[in-house]
């Protein structure tokens, strides 16, 4: 889904970053997502009108997740390497009026996970995880819940691997800024650095049973 209705001009996540009024933002796997605090679920509903008229106006169409803790507001971006230039506007207004609501922005609940299922080159697990979740395909090798909510499922086969040994990890895209924090604290809890190399792209850990979890700070950072 494009994160807007109004023309096609596209920024980079960086541009973006750039940009006024748009601190309390992060680029995840999906696009541009914001966290605002709250103290109740009647504090955090007053959230929703606002993000509703800022919609309205820039064409841009969020996902709203509203709880007594706060409120997610994601941006669907379409495209993993750009962003609709009109959800600057968006954004910027959406963070006015949390300030305004005396909703706290933060970006360390900024996430996005998606469910890496990795299979022998010869076989096909997607039919199946659509069939058995609701999902729907997305491109030639996703899966997506056509409502947004559960994490998406990326399909990759393993070249030279013995069929009948499927793998899943799970892809966790967090802000830049906060990236390294999140994998010092998984290495703290007995995980350890399975590959590095990609950093600060994104980071390859390992539970103490060998459990995958790769920790990504891109597209957050993509020019």
């Amino acid at each position: 889904m494009d994160g807007s209705t109004n023309g096609s001009d596209r920024i980079s996540a960086v541009e973006f970053h750039r940009r006024d009024g748009v601190a309390d933002w992060r680029v995840t796997g999906t696009g541009p997502q914001a966290v605002f605090r709250a103290t109740s679920l009647v504090h955090a509903a007053g959230l929703v009108g606002p993000i509703v008229a800022a919609a309205e106006r820039s064409g841009v169409r969020p996902d709203i997740d509203e709880r007594p803790e706060g409120v997610v507001v994601r941006i669907p971006s379409g495209d993993e390497n750009t962003i609709a230039a009109a959800v600057v506007e968006f954004s910027a207004a959406v963070s006015r009026a949390a300030a305004e609501l005396d909703l706290v922005p933060d970006p360390t609940r900024v996430q996005t996970i998606n469910v890496y299922v990795a299979q022998h080159s010869g076989a096909d697990s997607r039919p199946f995880f659509q069939a058995a979740l609701g999902y729907d395909p997305l491109g030639d090798t996703d899966a997506v819940d056509p409502l947004r909510c559960g994490p998406q499922l990326a399909f990759n086969p393993i070249t030279g691997d013995s069929p009948g040994r499927g793998r899943t990890h799970l892809d966790v895209f967090v802000p830049a800024d906060q990236a390294q924090a999140r994998v010092a604290a998984a290495l703290a809890a007995g995980g350890r650095m399975a590959d590095d190399s990609c950093a600060p792209a994104w980071w390859s850990l390992a539970s103490p049973e060998n459990h995958g979890v790769d920790i990504a700070g891109w597209p957050d950072t993509s020019e």
